[in-house]
């Protein structure tokens, strides 16, 4: 079979028969659509790397260091902060206080806001307005909160004693016990937070579908058991989520009990309710200007918490399922 010479054999250069060749615009536009979305993921990760990475490695590089703010650094001295602290009594009696109050307050606080979200769930008048009523103690100040609370307790004029007496009971010392002082910073926090929590759960509620109730309603199942077999698992990562962040704020807990204590970073007379956080603060820039052995105290925080967190998570997981198979 001969081909003239005038027929066409192939594609020329080494293009594909019927492809226009890629203009500028379409290398520009291809090339917009690979880098654009890292360019717009990117400024979180920047500011994670300058406001969180390097803190945090800047930090456990100063735990094996001494290094105070009177003497600068002094040198590599290994996990000697870390010791110091683990063998320090003090160090311990604030862990102690902040795992109680973690208890008191946390427990109760995610309890009340299941049961405020439940409640807000229902039909009602002026449901709107309630769900945004339920939000303004979080978005006040945390500092006008410390102080009404503080004034709330006070000793001798606070509204709580004052209501006491009124029922024939003693006033107490509130800055004078653990379990006193303890009681006071719950109500502050949870006043706080319930609202807080409430409305998360309440997001999570309202995606449950409503055929769910209805059938259980028409199999006869009371209210109480329609909460607890259908809402509750069906919401278990929102649970999650909360008790998580509960942790990790809990454990971090400052601004209340230092401002409950009149801006005093002791925790009362015997450090009855100081916690990890005032007790870093209290070490490195007012008693001993230690930053080294204040950032051993920081990481051994962030170990707690991490262990804690985990703790929580495993129990709440358990314990929801425990409910669905029962």
């Amino acid at each position: 079979m001969t081909t003239n010479v005038g027929e066409v054999t192939g594609p020329r250069h080494g293009r594909a028969p019927g492809r226009p060749p890629k203009t500028r615009t379409a290398r520009v536009g291809g090339l917009d659509l690979k880098v654009s979305p890292y360019l717009f993921v990117a400024p979180f990760f920047l500011l994670f790397a300058v406001f969180g990475a390097y803190p945090l490695v800047y930090t456990a590089v100063l735990s094996l260091r001494k290094n105070t703010l009177t003497g600068g650094d002094q040198g590599f001295v290994g996990f000697e902060n870390y010791a110091k602290v683990l063998t320090d009594d003090h160090f311990w009696t604030v862990v102690y206080n902040t795992f109680g109050l973690f208890i008191v307050a946390t427990v109760p606080q995610l309890v009340l806001a299941l049961m405020v979200a439940s409640w807000l769930n229902k039909k009602m008048r002026a449901r709107t307005a309630i769900r945004m009523g339920v939000l303004v103690p979080n978005i006040t100040s945390v500092a006008a909160v410390g102080i009404l609370f503080g004034l709330i307790f006070a000793d001798r004029y606070g509204l709580a004693n004052w209501l006491l007496q009124t029922v024939g009971l003693n006033p107490i010392e509130w800055r004078g016990s653990r379990a006193a002082s303890w009681t006071a910073i719950a109500f502050m926090v949870d006043w706080r937070w319930i609202g807080y929590n409430a409305l998360i759960y309440l997001a999570a509620m309202q995606a449950i579908p409503k055929e769910l109730y209805e059938s259980a309603a028409l199999d006869g199942a009371s209210a109480v058991r329609r909460f607890w077999r259908i809402t509750v698992p069906l919401i278990q990562p929102t649970i999650l989520f909360t008790v998580i962040i509960s942790t990790i704020g809990g454990m971090q807990l400052f601004t209340e009990p230092l401002l409950f204590n009149y801006g005093r970073i002791q925790g009362g007379t015997l450090n009855e309710f100081q916690t990890v956080a005032m007790y870093i603060y209290e070490t490195t820039f007012m008693n001993n200007y230690n930053v080294g052995r204040g950032a051993a105290i920081s990481w051994l925080l962030f170990l707690i918490i991490l262990i804690f967190a985990l703790v929580n998570f495993l129990l709440v997981r358990r314990s929801v399922r425990g409910t669905t198979s029962s």
